[in-house]
């Protein structure tokens, strides 16, 4: 089912407020701080110092091991043979761990049933879902402004259902200015933003910074996000372009991602051009029968882990226990065995009530021989042994 399914649906919500998380209501939007609860370490009440980032370092564990020798895939069916009438049932679970950082500043959003947590009319997209990822630097201040009012932003757009892309993007864009305009909170706290809206079938990824969304279809990891470092190419030609200089891999020396919403002691005054952007870019796909579960995690999980080695991790772990919560807890916490530098936080959602299938690798029937010539080598070499 199309998001742009002509439906005209209108939120009976006046007021902008806060906290959206699963479990609760769209409320308005804030200046105030609420407390971040959930599966987070409590945070210390002071501000955390603007350290720049350093290398991250990687040392597999001997648990992955083993899990490497999973990864070939094979029998992937085509679309023509998915079921006509599948639909996805979404299950999720989640996990977040301050790492070796002092200051937690991750904040993440799940709503497995959008139409119940909206009280949605029935024209409303069905199923319907939708999960996020903050990563806030400089203070939490952004990233828990951001969980509480990005939701609402979107659903409140006109454009919203039948544009959603452009109500994503307006939502981005109106989240960014609300903060700004937050006079009682650190304007100068950023944070990276990344969701996944799903109606029907159909499923919208926005991605502003450096987290990832990675879909596991049938073992294999397909990125579904990509990371907006100041040094990709695309983004270093709009940065320069726009006046912005990247220093050792930071954006005008001062920040690691190039795309984010806050950081406004760099943009300056709204309406002005600025190299850092808070635009998200989007990814689209129709969701199919080998579409298995989707993994969203900052980048303190992808610095020490490849997509291909999340993905093959919570297929053996779904099929161990059918959890997706202790799918992210075990991505986490093998991220710090494999010493992470900065906070984690990981939501893994499933399109499927059932574990996923195991793939049945076949055998080949051909037999295989030895010409006589190469017996005739082989018994030499036996002989002269």
């Amino acid at each position: 089912m199309s998001p742009g399914s002509g439906t005209d649906f209108s939120p009976q919500i006046t007021k902008l407020d806060g906290g959206c998380c699963k479990g609760s209501g769209v409320s308005a939007m804030e200046d105030q701080n609420a407390d971040t609860s959930g599966n987070f370490n409590q945070m210390s009440t002071g501000k955390p110092p603007r350290n720049l980032s350093v290398m991250r370092h990687c040392t597999s564990s001997a648990f992955l091991a083993e899990l490497e020798a999973d990864i070939g895939i094979i029998s992937i069916k085509s679309p023509s043979d998915e079921t006509p009438g599948f639909l996805p049932v979404f299950r999720s679970g989640s996990f977040s761990d301050k790492g070796p950082k002092q200051y937690m500043e991750d904040e993440y959003i799940c709503v497995d049933n959008l139409c119940e947590h909206l009280d949605a009319a029935e024209t409303f997209p069905s199923p319907a879902a939708f999960y996020g990822v903050f990563d806030g630097h400089g203070g939490v201040d952004a990233a828990s402004f951001t969980r509480k009012n990005i939701l609402k932003c979107i659903v409140d757009d006109s454009q919203f259902p039948s544009g959603v892309k452009k109500a994503l993007k307006n939502a981005f864009a109106k989240v960014d200015h609300a903060f700004a305009d937050a006079s009682s909170l650190d304007s100068s706290s950023g944070t990276t933003a990344l969701t996944a809206l799903i109606l029907g079938r159909t499923m919208l990824i926005a991605n502003a910074g450096d987290s990832r969304a990675v879909l596991g279809k049938r073992g294999r990891a397909v990125e579904l996000s990509r990371d907006h470092k100041p040094n990709c190419t695309s983004e270093r030609l709009r940065i320069e372009k726009l006046g912005g200089v990247i220093y050792d891999g930071y954006l005008n020396g001062q920040l690691s991602v190039a795309r984010a919403l806050g950081d406004w002691h760099i943009k300056g005054s709204k309406g002005s051009s600025c190299p850092l952007s808070s635009e998200p870019e989007l990814e689209e796909i129709v969701l199919a029968e080998e579409d298995e579960f989707l993994v969203m995690g900052c980048d303190g999980l992808w610095d020490v882990m490849s997509s291909q080695c999340a993905v093959t991790m919570v297929r053996k772990e779904l099929m161990l226990h059918n959890d997706p919560e202790r799918c992210s807890r075990a991505l986490v916490k093998e991220a710090l065995q494999r010493n992470t530098c900065d906070n984690l936080t990981v939501v893994v959602v499933c399109f499927s009530p059932d574990p996923p299938p195991k793939i049945e690798i076949p055998r080949s029937h051909k037999r295989r021989s030895i010409s006589a010539e190469g017996l005739d080598l082989l018994k030499g070499v036996l002989n002269s042994i």
